[in-house]
């Protein structure tokens, strides 16, 4: 198969940082590859890189001849003064060009003719109807609606429209689960795993890396590795190369404790051969401060002591104009419980727990918290930092030390350290973190308070998967209660004991299970529901007894009786099959095969009908 994309010794520094170097890799057409590190390893720079949005230090990249390239950006940007409509049609093709220069035309009622002779040069009409089925499947149904009224979630879903919209070849996408509700991720899945363009992407979402991906990149000490498979292959192959780094690292350890020790002991007078093993020793010492094991985020936080009493939610109702967002809803929690909210995009989740912490009024109802409660609250918008504050002093603004599940007491740094964050980096202003490693010093803000009752409202977004396998895992065994709002599929499956399905009206349904069970139950309730009015249908199309065919039944024998009650039967389904036929004919859609194939069935179907439609009338007439 033909590369698609070719990076060769591919370097990336911010100043004395490196990012990466050396990057060699070679992309074919059709392949579905996804990138993986933890955060501020480089992944969204390499994107911006291969995109042509950041500069590099060394190396080439070169794609195939006459190959279109569309790029989703984490944080993507619209010309002002345009509609949502035009906004997805901002790429840089001719239908794409054609269908802007037609919506403007139609709002101005000028150049209309010479709009709709470009569209029908660009065959841009069935473009728009692509569009406008893609932008529907993204909630975004107010086509004249101005770019100014879209919120960060709104934007960032015209972002991926457009670039779905377009077709590129190459498709280019950062985080392009992010804002998407869990019903949009399942239609992506299937959108992008049939699509035969060339996929290069970054995403923490682990179902959709196993289901989309033909291929894992990971960024790891500066290097990239390849893994030819879905993502759980890549996690089997990834434990296998840390197996035999931690190997080689102990062995290293072991080796430089055994020739220290002859080092210490040896006079000063040497051989050469004892020359020759000094040296080897310094070569062994070098080794060693190079081999390093993998690095995870530590947490370890206690939660703080929780009462008896936890929650409780008595008869609450919320509305906001005539959209109602919760009716007559009560609930009381109790002590351990985790939650998992579920719901599409605007349906009052976020509103729901705001007013659980006080936040927002709720229009009737009340709320009791218990006094030994204490919130700890990751809001979906982040927190904003001041871009100049380092750091360490964001999290010594909270607390100077923090208690550890084990009683021990840690320094602000120290706590910061388990985050990922080296003793250089907590000394560096905010302004100098990227996207995720904001994410998880935000995450260290909440959980430093010791909170006994967690609120995290999209708390995937952003963090590498390393720093979510790791929140399961504190998660899993807090002994606190746990609301969470997320579109990650696998961290509500880990995290939740139950739902709350927000569906609409102010109804929410709590459903016994997590994320995957409820989707199973859901898809079950639909096929049944779907097979209902398949028989309804039927049994609303089936012909009506006539009387007077009834009144001669009695007159006939038992074979004939039969025989008439099949007639009955078979007409009806003959003139459905010969109507079906007719509107093919009609339609002027069909190849010269499929007509030839047609035009000979309706003729024996209407033999059929006139054959048997007279015998019909003999068995219905007969005394």
């Amino acid at each position: 198969m033909a590369s698609c994309l070719q990076i060769e010794n591919l370097k990336k520094a911010y100043g004395a940082r490196i990012l990466f170097e050396g990057v060699t890799l070679s992309i074919e057409e059709g392949e579905k590859v996804a990138l993986v590190a933890v955060n501020g390893a480089g992944k969204s720079s390499l994107l911006k890189i291969v995109a042509g949005e950041e500069e590099y230090q060394g190396g080439k990249i070169t794609f195939r001849r006459d190959v279109r390239v569309g790029y989703l950006a984490q944080e993507p940007k619209f010309k002002r003064g345009i509609t949502l409509l035009e906004g997805s049609f901002d790429a840089d093709n001719e239908a794409g060009r054609a269908m802007a220069r037609y919506e403007r035309a139609l709002s101005s009622g000028e150049g209309l003719e010479e709009a709709m002779a470009a569209m029908d040069a660009a065959g841009a009409w069935d473009y728009e109807q692509q569009a406008k089925e893609i932008l529907t499947r993204l909630e975004l149904t107010q086509f004249d609606q101005p770019i100014e009224e879209l919120s960060g979630g709104q934007l960032k879903r015209l972002a991926l429209a457009r670039v779905l919209i377009a077709r590129p070849d190459l498709l280019i996408l950062d985080e392009p689960t992010n804002h998407l509700d869990l019903e949009m991720i399942e239609w992506l899945e299937e959108w992008l795993t049939t699509s035969r363009a060339t996929l290069l992407m970054v995403t923490h979402d682990r179902y959709f890396l196993d289901r989309v991906c033909t291929r894992i990149l990971e960024i790891d000490e500066q290097q990239l590795y390849s893994y030819r498979g879905n993502y759980s292959y890549y996690l089997e192959k990834r434990q296998e190369r840390i197996d035999t780094l931690n190997a080689t690292a102990e062995k290293t350890r072991n080796l430089y404790r055994r020739e220290l020790e002859w080092i210490r002991r040896t006079p000063s007078a040497r051989t050469g051969k004892a020359k020759y093993r000094i040296d080897a020793f310094e070569q062994l010492s070098e080794e060693r401060r190079t081999v390093q094991t993998e690095r995870q985020v530590e947490i370890g936080i206690e939660a703080s002591r929780i009462g008896t009493k936890i929650f409780e939610m008595h008869h609450l109702t919320k509305h906001y104009d005539e959209l109602c967002l919760l009716k007559d809803f009560s609930y009381t929690f109790s002590r351990g419980e985790k939650v998992g909210i579920v719901g599409r995009n605007g349906i009052g989740k976020s509103t729901f727990v705001k007013m659980l912490l006080g936040r927002v009024a709720p229009d009737s109802g009340r709320i009791e918290v218990g006094q030994t409660i204490r919130f700890g609250y990751y809001a979906q918008e982040g927190l904003q930092f001041k871009e100049e504050e380092r750091v360490i002093d964001v999290v010594k603004r909270i607390s100077e030390d923090i208690t550890l599940s084990d009683g021990a007491r840690i320094s602000a740094s120290q706590l910061l350290t388990r985050f990922l964050f080296t003793p250089a980096t907590q000394y560096n202003p905010v302004s100098k973190l990227s996207g995720g490693e904001r994410r998880r010093l935000y995450l260290c803000t909440v959980l430093i308070a010791n909170p006994n009752f967690l609120i995290l409202d999209e708390p995937t977004n952003d963090l590498d998967i390393q720093t979510l396998t790791v929140l399961e895992e504190y998660l899993a065994s807090f002994k606190g209660c746990v609301i969470v709002i997320s579109h990650d599929r696998y961290f509500m499956d880990k995290i939740a004991d139950h739902l709350f399905v927000m569906q609409g009206g102010g109804e929410v349904k709590d459903f016994p299970g997590n994320y995957t069970q409820y989707r199973l139950w859901r898809k079950e309730q639909e096929a049944a529901a779907q097979l209902e009015e398949q028989q309804r249908q039927k049994r609303q199309a089936a012909p009506a007894p006539q009387k007077a065919q009834r009144s001669y039944t009695d007159r006939l024998s038992f074979k004939e009786r039969r025989e008439l009650e099949s007639l009955e039967a078979e007409l009806p389904e003959l003139e459905r099959q010969k109507a079906d036929i007719e509107a093919e004919l009609s339609s002027g859609m069909l190849s010269p095969e499929k007509l030839q194939e047609n035009s000979k069935r309706i003729v024996e179907l209407m033999e059929e009908i006139e054959l048997k439609t007279l015998r019909w009338m003999e068995l219905s007439e007969k005394n």
